[in-house]
């Protein structure tokens, strides 16, 4: 008989194990996330993980439908993939009821999805993202709440202004900047459109080059002089003139006007953000973490009003967009913002002499008082309750021995500030009660400081 082979203890390449203490801040930043998306009204739905492969051909792109999508053919022949994104199947969902929605619907999502791709620091095959969109409203009204509603999730999370910056563009804008400032055909410019959007991923020599090959020789000279104008430009008043004079142009400094009225202080317009995906009809948008050690794009969205009509109704005006957990989770390491997170557990039972009935009793009491407990059934020694209660961040730690089950008196430890008091059952329950609201006030400050 042929010995089984030892199996590997690590996750399948690009996936992450969420340990306690992992998972902790997942849920931090996915209920900072909730309650920031309620406040503003957003309803959660949910989405199944699996949709036909056509939804993603349809409208993504060949790159993420073709390449990146973990597809296969189903018992039924039917070819699925794992969801790559949520857009198109909230875009379904509105489609089926198109007519029963409340308009404007608002809508958010925290789910995770699949993409094969080359994994690395902030990028990996199975991601989770908060998706927010709302449906029913043009112009740039719903443009200026989303964008607003991004920067004031990042604030609740202690971010401050100059910790992140919002990049704006608007793809009417880019397509009259391909077309009539360019000068490409329909099929340059999407090659264009491509090259801007891996700009800060390959160097200035190649992009270059690249540009330079798209433009073909006879008009490089020229389209790499305008290209550089473009780069250069800061704002919408270095722009040449017949794109700062475009409707296109018009749309953009309304959304700033809009935003300078509701506070975000820290959006700036960026002509060579394009924002890859091909369903992209208005503003597409990315925050930026500023520190020089996480110098990336943490996340995005934009205006996609054409994806609700491909699954059979009317069009609908739509903006949408998803930060990412693991983005997230680097900002908040970069500038220091992670707060301390305990177990839910809140009190670990330290059983001494045997005493194992009293400490049950003691742990059902406390947990008919909606208190979390555990209690430690080893029967190791002290020494080793103790470490293990500290191991896993458990705030705080009863003793129960024969003196404590008489007198109905516990030695209670803080194990964050090793104080210890002597305090009887009710007592208990007002301390562990106390810190929840303590912690709950603290994380409220934060939220709306």
């Amino acid at each position: 008989m042929t010995p089984m082979s030892t199996l590997s203890p690590q996750p399948y390449k690009g996936t992450r194990d969420y340990y306690p203490e992992d998972k902790r801040v997942q849920n931090y930043i996915f209920n900072t996330w909730r309650k920031v998306v309620q406040l503003h009204g957003y309803e959660e739905y949910g989405a199944p993980m699996l949709e036909p492969l056509e939804v993603y051909t349809a409208k993504s792109g060949q790159e993420l439908a073709g390449e990146q999508t973990y597809a296969f053919t189903d018992r039924g022949d039917r070819v699925v993939a794992i969801r790559p994104e949520m857009t198109p199947s909230i875009s379904r969902m509105v489609a089926g009821r198109r007519q029963e929605l409340g308009y404007p619907a608002r809508l958010f999502s925290i789910a995770n999805f699949m993409r094969y791709e080359r994994p690395q620091r902030g990028r990996e095959r199975e991601f989770w993202q908060l998706n927010t969109d709302i449906f029913g409203v043009d112009g740039p009204m719903p443009e200026a709440e989303i964008i607003g509603l991004a920067a004031e999730i990042m604030k609740a999370f202690g971010a401050t202004n100059d910790m992140f910056t919002i990049r704006i563009n608007n793809r009417k804008l880019i397509d009259f900047t391909m077309g009539q400032y360019l000068g490409l055909d329909a099929v340059q410019a999407q090659m264009m459109i491509k090259l801007f959007d891996r700009k800060n991923k390959i160097s200035p020599e190649d992009f270059r080059d690249h540009a330079a090959e798209i433009f073909g020789a006879e008009n490089s000279p020229r389209g790499l002089q305008q290209i550089a104008v473009l780069i250069a430009a800061k704002s919408m008043n270095d722009l040449p003139e017949e794109l700062r004079t475009s409707a296109a142009a018009r749309e953009v400094q309304e959304l700033f006007q809009l935003l300078e009225q509701a506070g975000v202080k820290n959006a700036v317009f960026d002509s060579t953000l394009m924002r890859g995906l091909d369903y992209y009809t208005g503003t597409v948008f990315e925050v930026f973490d500023t520190d020089p050690q996480n110098n990336r794009s943490l996340f995005g969205g934009g205006r996609y009003d054409g994806l609700v009509g491909l699954f059979g109704a009317e069009p609908i005006g739509t903006v949408g967009m998803a930060p990412g957990l693991t983005t997230t989770e680097l900002f908040l390491q970069s500038h220091n913002l992670l707060p301390k997170l305990v177990s839910t557990t809140e009190v670990g039972i330290v059983v001494l002499n045997n005493t194992y009935s009293a400490a049950l009793k003691l742990a059902q009491n406390l947990r008919e008082e909606g208190v979390n407990v555990e209690v430690d059934i080893t029967g190791r020694k002290l020494e080793k309750q103790i470490k293990a209660v500290i191991k896993k961040n458990i705030p705080f730690m009863i003793f129960v021995g024969e003196d404590e089950v008489s007198s109905g008196i516990y030695m209670f430890k803080d194990t964050m500030t090793a104080q210890e008091e002597k305090l009887s059952f009710e007592r208990i329950v007002s301390k562990v009660k106390d810190r929840r609201h303590i912690s709950d006030d603290d994380e409220f400050a934060v939220f709306f400081d």
